[in-house]
């Protein structure tokens, strides 16, 4: 069984509804180390994914006490309560942890450098974490997304954004990787059998955001003015790491195909 922390939230809603045997772990908030064992014990999961975090970069800013407690001090009480009971624990990192690399990348998994809070508590959670429970596996997630009402996401902003005939500005210079959430749900049984240690993990491309939003709003057959944006910090990753475990995806350009499809976006768009 899969026990699945943030189970309501975006990343962990898909995992519950599409990868087998799940369960929903209780909230997270003011836990302690032994509520976590206890939880982890009692559960009878024989895997642990971590979904639950504060992932919005602005509120680590203000608040770093707070993100610290979310972000590096929860997995460790996981990562100490499945080693404990003999648990694999799955934890999602941030392709924000190249946030302020030099070079243009594609980014390798050792090529690291945070640029922010969120970045810097996301990079301390994964080797605090291999410490403790070197099987771990640390997913440096892109930006995700999906048809998902409750939450903005790459999709919804391009959708409403049709919808509504208001621009968007993406920079022709930025490169960045975004994933279909559906996709990564389908690889977590892979996930769950890679060694452990940090992988970049998502869709890769060789266009920049500016060129992709382009593409995808031409394959819907609309129009939306996409401005081209200052040029912004690359989280370009190289996910060949990842990929040699059999952990595929499709690229950036195919995955909002599929995307559109799937849900059939031509006749949602008005």
């Amino acid at each position: 069984m899969i026990l699945i922390t943030g189970a309501n939230g975006f990343v962990g809603h898909k995992l519950m509804e599409l990868c087998k045997d799940t369960a929903a772990s209780p909230s997270l908030r003011n836990v302690t180390q032994e509520i976590v064992n206890r939880m982890i014990k009692e559960s009878n999961a024989d895997v642990v994914v971590h979904t639950a975090a504060i992932s919005d970069i602005g509120t680590c800013e203000a608040d770093p006490e707070a993100s610290y407690f979310a972000n590096v001090q929860i997995p460790m009480y996981l990562a100490k309560a499945c080693k404990k009971s003999d648990r694999k624990l799955i934890c999602f990192s941030s392709d924000q942890v190249y946030s302020a690399c030099e070079d243009g990348g594609p980014y390798a998994e050792e090529n690291v450098k945070p640029g922010n809070i969120y970045a810097a508590h996301k990079l301390e959670m994964e080797k605090r974490v291999l410490d403790i429970l070197p099987s771990a596996v640390m997913l440096r997630a892109e930006w995700m997304y999906d048809y998902y009402e409750k939450r903005s996401n790459y999709l919804m902003m391009i959708l409403n954004a049709i919808h509504t005939q208001d621009s968007v500005s993406f920079s022709s210079k930025q490169f960045r990787g975004i994933t279909y959430l559906k996709e990564v749900a389908e690889n977590m049984d892979k996930v769950i059998l890679l060694p452990g240690g940090a992988y970049n993990f998502g869709s890769e491309t060789t266009q920049s955001i500016y060129e992709v939003t382009n593409k995808f709003v031409d394959m819907l057959g609309k129009r939306l003015i996409v401005k081209d944006a200052p040029a912004r910090h690359n989280l370009w990753m190289d996910c060949s790491k990842a990929r040699k475990y059999g952990v595929e995806f499709s690229s950036v350009i195919d995955g909002l195909e599929r995307c559109a499809r799937d849900y059939e976006l031509n006749k949602r768009i008005v």
